[in-house]
């Protein structure tokens, strides 16, 4: 198979790879449920709103201008759960007590998860917004990258690439009881598994 032109491009320039992104910037969802998932977002990440009108909205949490963007497109149909495309947007928090501190106030509003898990290189809760986009909310499990890779690259994590079920709840009162950090992100080894049904 011969090179495309990008791939030549590359290679006469002396790269072996393209140019990576400094950041991920924003993601955009298209909904026909425009004002509820805004909602949803805003009460979600603790967000404000940047800009919004009766078709775009804009939402901030930290320094950047919008890191999530709704628009409403008419005709836009419901999500199936069998098509092709994103899984899931993911958020991290810097310490387990916030990311249990932020699910306890979810959970007082209403908004209970739909997957808890520890995958090993993090602790993970899930939820779901209006429209069925899965919300990834996590912390590291290890101190540096180096850990969490070669955690990724040895034999727990081969054995069992998706990660121990938790109870957010139970979680958060071993925390409460003075357990540290350090062993209440080590992930219960359960052997081979595969996604739940559902995810």
């Amino acid at each position: 198979m011969s090179p495309s032109a990008t791939e030549v491009s590359i290679a006469s320039k002396g790269q072996d790879k393209v140019l990576s992104p400094s950041s991920l910037a924003h993601v955009v969802l298209r909904t026909a449920r425009y004002q509820e998932l805004v909602d949803f977002w805003t009460m979600f990440l603790g967000a404000t709103i940047t800009h919004k009108d009766d078709t775009l909205a804009f939402l901030r949490y930290d320094e950047e201008h919008h890191r999530i963007a709704i628009i409403a497109v008419p005709g836009t149909l419901p999500r199936a759960g069998t098509t092709a495309g994103l899984h899931h947007i993911a958020f991290s928090y810097s310490t387990l007590a916030d990311l249990l501190q932020a699910y306890r106030q979810r959970k007082a509003l209403g908004v209970m998860p739909k997957w808890s898990v520890n995958h090993g290189p993090t602790t993970s809760i899930y939820y779901e917004d209006p429209d069925g986009n899965l919300v990834e909310t996590q912390v590291d499990n290890f101190e540096t990258s180096e850990e969490a890779n070669d955690f990724m690259s040895g034999p727990l994590f081969a054995e069992n690439p998706v990660g121990t079920d938790f109870n957010p709840e139970e979680l958060y009162q071993t925390m409460q009881s003075g357990v540290a950090d350090g062993e209440l992100k080590k992930r219960v080894e359960i052997g081979p598994r595969s996604m739940p049904a559902g995810l």
